[in-house]
């Protein structure tokens, strides 16, 4: 009896750290923002090229952000903040980033010189992160964001940009 009602009680402090959570998520001041222009109805490029520059606009480590939406069997760069690149096509399975869509998960890559296949953007980068835009299990594109810090991303920075991708799914 005693195990049940720790087991009750844990869960209603899961759920309501959750319910927290989420609430925290909708008032984020990116998703507020995000939200905002698409109700102005910003184009598909306005909207990728604002969550890019918010992100980057929090500051280090988020060196450069990229928003890089697949095409077919290609990912194409559509919106960023940042240094320029020339990697604006990048084939599925390329890369950091064609990993990513291939193997369907995201990517937290502290050090890209350990990176076989990894694509140099700039030659400052020294870690990577990139998150997928998921629409249920469907992979829209992906935020591929840049550090010039070693293991520069930490498990709040993916949360935080996460949430940013779970919006721009729901928005594109």
């Amino acid at each position: 009896m005693r195990t049940n009602r720790r087991m009750d009680t844990r869960r209603f402090r899961e759920s309501r750290a959750k319910d927290r959570y989420r609430r925290m998520l909708g008032t984020s001041p990116i998703i507020r923002a995000l939200r905002a222009a698409h109700l102005h109805d910003v184009s598909r490029q306005d909207l990728l090229r604002l969550a890019c520059e918010r992100i980057r606009g929090l500051g280090a480590p988020f060196t450069s952000v990229y928003a890089y939406m697949l095409h077919g069997d290609e990912l194409v760069l559509e919106a960023f903040a940042g240094r320029l690149t020339e990697h604006t096509r990048i084939p599925v399975g390329q890369g950091v980033c064609g990993t990513a869509v291939a193997s369907g998960e995201d990517q937290n890559v502290p050090d890209v010189t350990a990176v076989g296949n990894y694509l140099a953007c700039n030659l400052e980068t020294r870690s990577e992160l990139v998150v997928l835009i998921r629409r249920g299990s469907t992979i829209l594109g992906q935020l591929d964001i840049d550090s010039d810090v070693p293991a520069g991303f930490t498990a709040e920075h993916h949360t935080t940009v996460k949430a940013i991708a779970d919006a721009l799914a729901v928005l594109l």
